[in-house]
């Protein structure tokens, strides 16, 4: 259940960041579900290998790089999700730290955090 609840939250942040961020298009409120389930099966399966890959990079910036990696899993879903669209690499940055701060203030309230 709470699985469920991650994904419509995050489809639901997805959604509204997409609709304040110039250069961010989500279609509807389905492929923001399918964002959702996209960025969730790439965090889980590509970020490690390409934290481990870049790990001199990130110790040298203090962690900073991970930032990088996060927009690089945005332009990957944009790739893979029709109806979602990202243009450049910074917007790919800012959605991704502007998705990740209100991921985290939502599962605070929701009492769902790790």
């Amino acid at each position: 259940m709470k699985l469920i609840l991650r994904l419509l939250v995050t489809a639901a942040l997805v959604l509204l960041i997409a609709k304040f961020l110039p250069g961010v298009v989500v279609t509807s409120f389905g492929t923001a579900i399918i964002v959702a389930v996209v960025l969730g099966l790439l965090n889980i399966f590509i970020k490690p290998i390409l934290v481990i890959l870049t790990l001199p990079v990130t110790f040298i910036t203090l962690g900073l790089f991970l930032l990088v990696i996060n927009a690089i899993i945005i332009l990957l879903c944009t790739n893979i999700v029709g109806g979602f669209k990202v243009d450049s690499f910074w917007t790919a940055l800012i959605f991704s730290i502007i998705l990740s701060l209100l991921q985290s203030i939502t599962y605070k309230i929701l009492g769902d955090d790790k």
